[in-house]
C-alpha cells in the first residue's frame, strides 16, 4: 500500500458551511473567512454559490463576496452554479473577479434526484450541459459534485454501479473532475472504495477527491479508505461547519482541522498550517456564536488556555 505523500484539501466552510445557517452571516465575515483559509494555506477554497436567493438566501451576497477577496496567487477560488442563470451571474463581474471554477452537481440517486430537483439523473445532467460548455469555453474549469453515493435517505444503500453511471454522465458533458460526497454521512470504508472505484472507471486518480460528512463518525476512517486507494484530493469545512438536513442534530462535514491532523500525523504533507487554520475556525464559530465543531481544535484550544 503506498499513500499519497501530499494531499490538497478544498475547504468548502464559506459555501457549503454556511449555506444552511439561519442566522445572517455578513459579506464582510464570509470574506474574512476566505482570507483566514488562504493565510492557514488552503490552496482551494469554495467561496459561494450563485442561486436564487429565494432558496439559498445566505448566498444572497455572492457578488459582494468575489469582489472582496483579496486573491492569493496559486489559490483556486470556486463557486456553485446549478444552471445558467447562475452562471451568468457569477461572470457578470469583472474578470477578474471570475470565480476559477465552477461546480454542477447531481445525485447517484434517482428519489433523491426527484425529490429535490424534479428531475431523473439522466435530466439533470443534461441541464448542466450548457452550463459546462460555456465554462469551459471562457477558460474556467468545471467541477461535478455527486452527491449520495453510499447513502440516500430515500433509497438507502446506493450500488455502486449507480455511482458509475452518473460519473459516466458528468464525463460525458465535459466536467473535468468529480467530488465523490458521501451526503449523509452513512458510509463506511468498503462502501466509499466501492464508490471510489466506480467512479475511477471514468475519471482518472488525480480527478477524484472524497467529500464525507461525519454523521456516523466515520468521515476520518473514509478518508483513509480513499487515501489507501491513492486519492489525493478531498474536500472539508473548517470548525466543521455545515449540518445535515436529512439527519436532525447531526453533524455533516468533516472539520478541515481534523482531517488536517489525520494527513500531518500520517507525514503527509498538506501545505497547511495548522495552528492558523484553527485560528479560522475559531473567527467564524465566534461569528455564529457557538464553539468550534472540530474536535483536534477544540483539544489543541484546550492546551493553549493557561493552566
Amino acid at each position: 500500500m503506498t499513500l499519497p505523500t501530499r494531499v490538497r484539501l478544498i475547504d468548502v466552510g464559506p459555501r457549503d458551511g454556511l449555506q444552511n445557517e439561519k442566522q445572517p452571516v455578513s459579506a464582510d465575515t464570509k470574506i474574512g473567512l476566505v482570507h483566514r483559509l488562504q493565510d492557514a494555506g488552503l490552496q482551494e477554497i469554495e467561496v459561494t454559490s450563485f442561486v436564487s436567493p429565494k432558496w439559498v438566501p445566505q448566498m444572497a451576497d455572492n457578488a459582494q463576496v468575489m469582489h472582496g477577496i483579496s486573491r492569493k496567487p496559486g489559490v483556486r477560488y470556486s463557486v456553485l452554479t446549478p444552471n445558467m442563470k447562475g452562471f451568468e451571474a457569477a461572470i457578470a463581474a469583472p474578470r477578474d473577479e471570475w470565480p476559477d471554477e465552477v461546480v454542477v452537481f447531481g445525485a447517484a440517486s434517482e428519489a433523491f434526484s426527484q425529490r429535490n430537483i424534479n428531475c431523473s439523473i439522466a435530466e439533470s445532467i443534461e441541464r448542466f450541459a450548457p452550463v459546462v460548455a460555456a465554462a469551459r469555453e471562457r477558460g474556467i474549469h468545471v467541477r461535478g459534485a455527486m452527491s449520495c453515493t453510499v447513502g440516500c435517505p430515500y433509497e438507502g444503500d446506493i450500488a455502486p454501479e449507480r455511482v458509475g453511471y452518473l460519473a459516466g454522465l458528468m464525463k460525458d458533458v465535459g466536467v473535468e473532475r468529480v467530488d465523490v460526497a458521501d451526503t449523509i454521512g452513512v458510509g463506511t470504508p468498503r462502501a466509499v472504495q466501492a464508490a471510489m472505484q466506480a467512479t475511477l472507471a471514468h475519471f482518472g486518480i488525480d480527478e477524484v477527491s472524497g467529500h464525507f460528512h461525519d454523521t456516523y463518525g466515520q468521515a476520518l476512517a473514509n478518508t483513509l479508505a480513499a487515501l489507501e486507494m491513492g486519492v489525493w484530493n478531498f474536500q472539508s469545512s473548517s470548525a466543521g461547519l455545515g449540518g445535515c438536513p436529512y439527519a436532525k442534530g447531526a453533524t455533516g462535514n468533516v472539520a478541515t482541522e481534523d482531517v488536517v491532523y489525520l494527513l500531518h500525523g500520517m507525514g503527509i504533507d498538506t501545505g497547511i498550517d495548522l495552528d492558523r487554520l484553527i485560528d479560522a475556525g475559531v473567527y467564524i464559530s465566534q461569528a455564529l456564536g457557538r464553539k468550534t465543531g472540530s474536535r483536534v481544535a477544540t483539544a489543541l484550544l484546550n492546551k493553549r488556555e493557561p493552566a
